[in-house]
């Protein structure tokens, strides 16, 4: 699975983009998010973080499929 990086979430894991190889075997959206703090350990401190599988906004419950879009959003801040 590939995910495409945003914002803070891109300069956390370094790069624009993240693969997951299969055998992590992440099935829901919140199993990502999961995984994802224990990888990288900053993103539990984000306030918020959306997930979006095929360009729509995905709950946690969400089930993940190989070669769908997931994109990380993370919060945003105005001034």
């Amino acid at each position: 699975m590939e995910i495409l990086l945003f914002g803070i979430t891109r300069e956390i894991v370094g790069k624009s983009t993240l693969t997951v190889q299969q055998e992590e075997k992440l099935e829901t959206v919140g199993q990502l998010k999961t995984w994802l703090g224990e990888q990288y350990p900053a993103m539990k401190k984000l306030s918020s973080l959306a997930v979006a599988v095929d360009s729509e906004y995905a709950e946690d419950t969400q089930t993940l499929a190989p070669g769908q879009e997931v994109a990380l959003i993370p919060p945003v801040s105005g001034g």
